[in-house]
């Protein structure tokens, strides 16, 4: 299974959202809380090409985009194909 990456903030309800379908997914991620760390923040937009919103989530290194990109591929039915590819 590939590695899934996903940049939050503690009280964002799109962070929990999207951490929520990757659950249901039975997909293991990592996280990294941006809450008050202007330094994370700033590497997490510089990796999501001048993105600042959270979320913002990688899969294999590639960056997927935030909450809503992240079930625009699930109703696509592309996201299980990214989640299973090595």
């Amino acid at each position: 299974m590939p590695a899934v990456e996903i940049y939050t903030t503690s009280s964002c309800p799109y962070c929990h959202a999207a951490k929520d379908l990757l659950r249901r997914k039975k997909v293991d991620f990592a996280e990294t809380d941006v809450t008050g760390d202007p330094a994370g923040r700033a590497a997490m937009t510089r990796r999501a090409n001048g993105r600042t919103s959270v979320p913002q989530i990688f899969i294999d290194g590639h960056h997927v985009g935030g909450c809503d990109d992240l079930y625009a591929l699930e109703r696509a039915g592309e996201l299980d194909p990214l989640l299973a590819a090595d």
